[in-house]
């Protein structure tokens, strides 16, 4: 299946001032992120960020914080599909697709994306755009909802998917972010 703009939630997990140092690839989970947040914009597709208890974690990194004027939702749970605001704020979009990013991938992401995935939502995680400590949880993560049925994409794959077709405007801003 395709993902479309019209039907797509971007969610972007946990890109948090004391996690991002210590993930793999950092600089890479971040620049894609961003890319995918200003695309998003771009097509109007909603964005959802969430921060894992900031008093300990800290809050979004500037680079993710800048990059949209979506509401920040704060969160206990590792799933965002069992806290309250986040769930309801992503039902209330009455969306199929959710697009997930963020960190970690193999503890909130994948937690995450199962619980959307057992309630019968289409998801996508997107593999350059999201990290954990270790590449060995990474690849775990991404096995593991790969054969529960997530989708796993790069940013370029859903950026495209987004557009649809080229000579667009939006397309030619997608490029300069792509390149």
């Amino acid at each position: 299946m395709l993902i479309r703009a019209s039907d797509s939630v971007l969610c972007v997990i946990d890109m948090q001032e004391r996690l991002v140092p210590a993930m793999q690839a950092p600089a890479r989970t971040l620049r894609n992120a961003r890319t995918l947040l200003q695309v998003a914009e771009e097509l109007n597709v909603p964005i959802l960020l969430t921060e894992q208890y900031p008093a300990g974690l800290g809050h979004l990194v500037p680079d993710i914080r800048t990059a949209t004027s979506a509401p920040v939702l704060e969160k206990l749970h590792f799933s965002c599909m069992e806290d309250h605001g986040f769930a309801s704020a992503f039902t209330a979009l009455n969306r199929k697709q959710a697009i997930l990013t963020g960190m970690e991938s193999h503890i909130c992401v994948m937690q995450t994306a199962a619980s959307m995935i057992e309630q019968g939502f289409e998801v996508f995680v997107v593999s350059d755009a999201t990290a954990s400590r270790t590449l060995d949880s990474e690849q775990a993560c991404l096995t593991r909802l790969g054969a529960i049925g997530a989708g796993i994409v790069t940013t370029e794959m859903v950026v495209f998917e987004w557009l649809g077709r080229a000579g667009t405007p939006a397309f030619k801003n997608a490029l300069k972010l792509i390149k």
